[in-house]
């Protein structure tokens, strides 16, 4: 190497920060190989430019810049029901909030492409993710959650009327954004056992399932479904979840269950699943949910519902190898 090549990449390294690969000049032209592991989009954009800054600088009249990163091993959470209504949405904004305040780097997917709720549960509709001609990139959101759904991608009201076909592809689309250093995605799935669902265990195997039911007999047979599903496609059933589970009363404070009581348990108990907890039918759960402020997020008894089974989730993953 020539002592000009030598500080040219001198210098260059020093605007690298310890992340150049490897820079060459030739006919005024530099080509340039920085490792950007672990740097979000905005540590990415101000690497590149005080690379190329430093390039022109150093006498090159064009500067072409390459990056790599291994690709991040991020694992999948599955939430599932079998049916609608049951407040699989609910709990898979919540548990995404529980698991970040645990120190987790957690994303969220809204995945259920016909009827995104995440928005509004997080309290950023209306606003759009960045995109570049390669990736979209999450939506922010201010409890520590970033998040993507086709409720960000569409105008507000405009359904997707889409064949089986397009669902999976806006699928891909959503995991296979710009995540950053998440670690964890936590994947609210649609109802049911469908297309979007067979393109997740097809191409994104999760590392486990939560299962979601109301008590009630009908639901519990839905949930049923959504559990063999996962088990065909050899995804572990990390529990189930009780909600709407209790009802109490503002002005006595008697319990009722007008969805009935213990389902989910005694049918957890029947498959040999874990039962990870149960979430109450309480008016400010839907008060807090509709105006984008996840109960998770404080400290209120039904914030803690949702606490006792992120730690659940927390603990079965770290126990995995």
């Amino acid at each position: 190497m020539s002592n000009d090549e030598d500080q040219f990449t001198q210098t260059i390294a020093a605007a690298a920060m310890g992340r150049l690969q490897s820079a060459k000049l030739a006919g005024g032209v530099a080509t340039l190989v920085l490792d950007v592991a672990g740097l979000d989009r905005l540590g990415r954009d101000k690497l590149e430019m005080a690379v190329r800054d430093a390039a022109r600088q150093a006498g090159a009249s064009d500067v072409r810049v390459a990056m790599t990163a291994d690709k991040p091993q991020r694992k999948i959470l599955a939430v599932g029901s079998g049916k609608g209504g049951v407040g699989k949405s609910t709990l898979s904004a919540n548990l995404a909030v529980a698991l970040a305040r645990m120190g987790r780097k957690v994303g969220l997917v809204d995945a259920d492409i016909y009827g995104p709720s995440q928005p509004r549960l997080f309290g950023n509709d209306g606003q759009q993710p960045e995109a570049d001609e390669k990736k979209i990139y999450p939506v922010p959101s201010k409890w520590g959650v970033p998040l993507l759904s086709m409720g960000h991608l569409l105008p507000p009201g405009r359904a997707a009327a889409w064949r089986g076909p397009m669902a999976g592809n806006a699928l891909t689309q959503l995991i296979e954004a710009d995540w950053g250093e998440t670690e964890l995605l936590v994947v609210d799935l649609p109802p049911g056992t469908g297309d979007v669902q067979i393109t997740m265990l097809q191409k994104f195997k999760p590392a486990g399932a939560v299962i979601i039911s109301t008590p009630q007999d009908l639901a519990l047979i839905d949930a049923t479904r959504a559990i063999s599903l996962f088990e065909q496609g050899g995804v572990p059933i990390i529990g189930m979840v009780e909600n709407m589970a209790g009802y109490a009363c503002p002005h006595c404070g008697e319990i009722s269950d007008p969805f009935g009581q213990g389902g989910a348990e005694a049918a957890a108990k029947s498959m040999g699943l874990n039962f990870l907890g149960r979430v109450p039918l309480d008016l400010s759960i839907r008060k807090d949910s509709d105006a984008g402020r996840p109960p998770a997020a404080g400290d209120s008894p039904q914030g803690e519902a949702f606490m006792v089974i992120a730690r659940a989730v927390a603990n079965w993953l770290d126990d995995q190898p």
